[in-house]
């Protein structure tokens, strides 16, 4: 998803820097495209995928926004804690 937020490339370009074969990528691909996070269009012989801008992603992130706001929290009061203790060693 990454790779297609820079613009569509085909099942080939976005197999070739992991090392995998085209059948895997297209597995997976194939997991996204029925989540509507990506689309296929035809072009020619070829099938350029691109990220869905828009609804899917949004609705993602308001579903995660809660627990990554609630380990955030966790996180600073660890950050809080650790420096707590840092200080009473010096």
């Amino acid at each position: 998803m990454a790779r297609l937020s820079k613009g569509e490339a085909t099942v080939s370009e976005l197999a070739k820097p992991f090392g995998l074969r085209q059948p895997t990528i297209s597995k997976h691909l194939r997991v996204l495209e029925e989540a509507g996070f990506i689309r296929q269009r035809r072009d020619a012989q070829h099938r350029p995928r691109q990220l869905v801008v828009g609804g899917t992603l949004k609705d993602v992130d308001t579903w995660i926004r809660p627990f990554r706001e609630q380990w955030e929290g966790r996180f600073d009061n660890l950050d809080s804690y650790l420096e707590k203790i840092n200080k009473r060693r010096k």
